[in-house]
C-alpha cells in the first residue's frame, strides 16, 4: 500500500470517531498551549524590564553603598540600603577630573516612603531627593510648571516636583502647581507636575514626589548619605575607564587595598539588562518546563486511548489484513494516526497560546497601563509543534505495533 493511501486511510479513521480525537489531543492542546503563553509572557516581560532600565541611559553608571550583594538572599542587600559609605565628600571628588576625567555628571539620590497629606487627602508616597541633574539624566520635564534648581538645593527649600498618580490622588482635577503638601510635618510647596512616566530603572515615577536632595537629607531623613550616586559617562566609549576611575578613586578615599573589602559597588546598564535577561530566562525555562509536564501525560493518554482503539477496531484490521494488508502497513497506519492526532494538538496549541498571549498584552498595555509589547516566540512554537509530532511517534508506536501483529484469523473472529 502507497503512503499516499496510508494517510488516507489515517484520516478516515480519525474523521470515523471525532469525539474521541478531540478528547484525546486535549493534554497536548494545554501542554503547548502554557508552553506559548509562558514563553510569550517572559519574553514581554524581559522586553518590559530592559526598556526601563536602557530608558535611564547607555552612558549612565550606577554607585551603591556597602558591599555588593552575591545574590537576592544576600544580607548586604539590606545592609546597602543603611550603609553610608557615600556622602559628599564623595560626590565631590568623583567631580574633579583629575581623579575620573570622563565624568559628565554626578547626580546624588536619597529616597523613602512617606505619605503626602493635601486637604485631608492621604496618598502613600515614594520621596526622592535628588538634583537639577534630574531632568536630563531621568529626562523628566514637567507638564505643569518647572523643576527645581541649584540654588533650592543649596537652601534647601521645601520645593516638590509630583508625579501624575500622586497628582490625582491628592488634587484630582485641581490645578496642583502653587498648593503645599505636607510630609513628614513639613509644607512642601509644588513647584510642578511629571507627566506619566510610569517605571524607569529604580522607581515609578508616577507615585514619587522629588525634592531637592539636601531637603530631603536634613528635614525629612535625617542622614547626611546618599543612597546611590548616578554618574553619566562623557560618552558609551568611556564607560569601562570611568569605572575603573571610580572604583580607584573611593578606595583611595576609603583607605581599601584589597578589593574584596569594598564598600561599594557599580553597576552599569549593561550589567543590570545581563543579569535581568539571566534571571527573567531562568524563570521562563523552570515555568516552561512544568507546562511540558502535560505533553508528557497527554502522550500517556494517547497512547492509551490509541490501544483502546486498536481493541475496538480488531475486526476492521482482520478485514484489512484478509484482503492483503501487511503487517507494515498497519503499523503505518496507526502510527500515522497518533502523529496527525499529536500534530493537530500542536499546531491548536499554538495557535491559542498566542491568541492568550496576545489578549494578555492587550490588558496589561491598555487596562493596566505597562509597556508591554505582544512578542510571539517562533523558536518555542516551532519547538512545541516538532516536540508534539514526535510525542505521536514515540506514544504511538507501541498501539500500532499491537495492531499490526494481530493475526487475521482471530481478529475476524473477534466479538
Amino acid at each position: 500500500m502507497r503512503l499516499k493511501n496510508s494517510i488516507k486511510t489515517s484520516f478516515t479513521g480519525l474523521k470515523t470517531n471525532r469525539s474521541r480525537s478531540a478528547l484525546t489531543i486535549l493534554g497536548i492542546v494545554i501542554g503547548i498551549t502554557a508552553i506559548i503563553l509562558v514563553v510569550s509572557v517572559g519574553q514581554g516581560a524581559q522586553d518590559l524590564i530592559l526598556n526601563q532600565i536602557q530608558a535611564l541611559g547607555s552612558k549612565t553608571i550606577v554607585v551603591l553603598p556597602g558591599r555588593e550583594p552575591s545574590g537576592p538572599t544576600d544580607p548586604s542587600v539590606i545592609d546597602s540600603l543603611f550603609s553610608d559609605s557615600l556622602k559628599e565628600r564623595e560626590m565631590k571628588a568623583l567631580e574633579n577630573k583629575s581623579n575620573a576625567p570622563y565624568v559628565k555628571n554626578i547626580m546624588p539620590i536619597v529616597f523613602g516612603a512617606e505619605s503626602g497629606i493635601y486637604e485631608g487627602e492621604t496618598f502613600r508616597l515614594t520621596m526622592i531627593g535628588t538634583s537639577e541633574l534630574a531632568v536630563e539624566i531621568f529626562d523628566l520635564s514637567p507638564e505643569e510648571g518647572g523643576f527645581f534648581t541649584a540654588d533650592d538645593i543649596r537652601g534647601r527649600t521645601d520645593v516638590a516636583v509630583i508625579g501624575s498618580k500622586v497628582k490625582e490622588e491628592l488634587f484630582g482635577q485641581s490645578q496642583a502647581p502653587g498648593e503645599r503638601i505636607k510630609i513628614k510635618g513639613r509644607n512642601f510647596r509644588v513647584i510642578g507636575v511629571l507627566p506619566t512616566k510610569g517605571q524607569v530603572s529604580f522607581f515609578n515615577f508616577d507615585e514619587t514626589v522629588l525634592v531637592p536632595y539636601t531637603t530631603a537629607q536634613t528635614y525629612v531623613f535625617g542622614i547626611k548619605h546618599f543612597n546611590r550616586l548616578v554618574v553619566e559617562a562623557e560618552s558609551e566609549e568611556f564607560i569601562n575607564q570611568t569605572v575603573k576611575d571610580i572604583e580607584i578613586t573611593l578606595r583611595n578615599l576609603h583607605n581599601i587595598t584589597d578589593e574584596s573589602k569594598d564598600d561599594f559597588f557599580i553597576e552599569t546598564q549593561a550589567d543590570i539588562a545581563e543579569r535581568v535577561s539571566t534571571v527573567t530566562n531562568i524563570l521562563t525555562l523552570f515555568l516552561a518546563t512544568i507546562a511540558a509536564i502535560s505533553l508528557l501525560v497527554g502522550g500517556i493518554g494517547i497512547m492509551n486511548i490509541m490501544l483502546v482503539s486498536v481493541t475496538e477496531r480488531t475486526r476492521e484490521i482482520g478485514l484489512r489484513k484478509a484482503v492483503g494488508a501487511t503487517g507494515k502497513n498497519i503499523l503505518l497506519q496507526f502510527l500515522l494516526e497518533a502523529v496527525f492526532l499529536t500534530a493537530t494538538g500542536g499546531v491548536i496549541g499554538i495557535a491559542l497560546g498566542s491568541a492568550l498571549s496576545f489578549a494578555v498584552s492587550v490588558v496589561l498595555s491598555q487596562f493596566v497601563g505597562l509597556n508591554w509589547t505582544f512578542s510571539f516566540p517562533f523558536f518555542a512554537a516551532f519547538l512545541g509543534f516538532l516536540v508534539s509530532s514526535l510525542i505521536g511517534l514515540v506514544f504511538g508506536i507501541y498501539p500500532a505495533r499491537q495492531a499490526s501483529l494481530k493475526s487475521p484469523i482471530e481478529a475476524l473472529r473477534y466479538e
